[in-house]
């Protein structure tokens, strides 16, 4: 078994200390350390956390492998600094069967760049009209424990009790995309000033609240969880907020690029900012960071979206909804919630490993920098500040809206049980 010794980390953003790998666990945290025969890897004060986990990704595979593969996603995610992704649902054909998903956990174990867990669809092909096989999946190899229909919303109350009594059973989750459908139709951005001005069709912000505000109040009926995908309004994290006070179980996540980026970037009429849910205001940008800072938002989630050229590169109306994140997540997180002091890097290791982990069940993930514990790691220099080059993703996807921008922070390092996956900000 390879023994590989990180000097002079500092682990969750502390004081430097090395940290021994002996095979897939973590043997020892301390100062001083040796190892006859390890390779050394110098840190040299760089940021050690655990490795990444993120409950959020879009993979595409089977069926739209021009957007992404299960290989390429996973080579973007180990890139990022992540272990584990847990992929979505809405893939050709739509993961709502034992085989389907048992088809991308196996081609996640296949290429090894990191775990592969996939979601499994709440309702046969995401039509909302009948529930999917939840209890079949999650007896699967994959052992789904969460279900959604993200890209659409479980809009039918009934269906969605009826969800949320199925997963109880086996302590699953249902992650609920929160659009009332009626309210957006045509909606092609955030309703507000900005739409009004350029004439486009506005998203309200009520459409996200009136979701999560009926959906917590199933979940508490049901004494069941429920998990918001990618919060995006300061109505929102109000709703949240009031739930946790009275003790439902519902937790919710933010992505990177509504921690960043407003919807006054639609005035470009570059439909690299066209997302679901879209860009919102100033306003809800800092009320969704003091939310993620706080701990009324548990998470952060990439919602990695990967689309070809052709679907992006049209006018706006017609351009696709999404953005690949999974290789420039934690710089957005650092310079939006680290640089700006409303978190440590500890609390970075929380909102984007440890709790991650706990919400998607992700056995060995998600765990202490400690001695006796797997060897699920990323290496971050926290120091470096470059221009994001898309030419450089590991992504099969260049559909990025930080192209040029300058962010903090590069993952150098990411290790899964102990196998290196990225050395030196190249992928093995």
């Amino acid at each position: 078994m390879s023994k590989i010794l990180i000097r002079g980390a500092k682990v969750l953003g502390g004081a430097p200390q090395d940290v021994l790998i002996d095979g897939e666990t973590i043997a020892e945290v301390g100062t001083g350390l040796s190892a006859e025969g390890a390779e050394v890897v110098e840190a040299d004060g760089k940021v050690l956390l655990p490795g990444l986990v993120d409950l959020h990704t879009h993979l595409r595979e089977p069926g739209r492998e021009d957007s992404e593969t299960v290989l390429t996603g996973t080579r973007a995610a180990a890139s990022g600094g992540y272990t584990s992704v847990f992929a979505m649902a809405n893939t050709f054909p739509v993961a709502d069967t034992a085989g389907v998903v048992e088809q991308v956990w196996r081609l996640g174990k296949e290429h090894g760049y990191c775990d592969v867990q996939p979601i499994g669809a709440v309702t046969v092909g995401l039509d909302g009209q009948k529930l999917a096989e939840l209890g079949a999946m999650h007896e699967s190899a994959a052992g789904v424990t969460v279900f959604s229909d993200d890209g659409k919303c479980v809009h039918d109350a009934v269906i969605m009790r009826r969800a949320l009594e199925y997963v109880k059973a086996f302590d699953g989750v249902v992650a609920q995309h929160a659009q009332e459908p009626r309210l957006t139709e045509g909606a092609q951005m955030n309703e507000g000033v900005v739409s009004a001005e350029l004439g486009l069709g506005g998203w309200p912000a009520v459409a996200e609240e009136s979701i999560i505000a009926r959906d917590v109040l199933l979940a508490d009926h049901v004494g069941s969880r429920v998990h918001i995908c990618h919060l995006s309004t300061a109505g929102s994290v109000e709703i949240v907020r009031w739930a946790k006070s009275r003790g439902i179980q519902v937790t919710a996540e933010v992505t990177p690029h509504h921690l960043l980026l407003t919807d006054e970037l639609v005035r470009t009429y570059n439909p690299v900012y066209k997302v679901n849910p879209p860009l919102r205001t100033e306003r809800d940008v800092m009320a969704l960071r003091e939310a993620l800072a706080d701990g009324t938002i548990d998470i952060v989630a990439t919602d990695h979206a990967p689309h070809p050229h052709e679907d992006k590169d049209c006018e706006w109306a017609a351009a696709a909804m999404g953005m690949v994140g999974l290789e420039t997540a934690l710089s957005v997180v650092q310079e939006t919630m680290v640089d700006t002091g409303l978190l440590d890097w500890a609390g970075v290791a929380d909102r984007m490993s440890f709790k991650p982990a706990q919400i998607g069940q992700a056995t060995g993930h998600g765990r202490p920098v400690s001695a006796g514990e797997p060897a699920n790691l990323t290496l971050v220099d926290a120091a470096y500040r470059g221009q994001v080059d898309p030419a450089g993703f590991a992504s099969r996807s260049r559909n990025t809206p930080y192209e040029g921008r300058e962010l903090p922070g590069r993952v150098t390092h990411t290790w899964l049980r102990g196998k290196a996956t990225l050395v030196d900000g190249k992928l093995t």
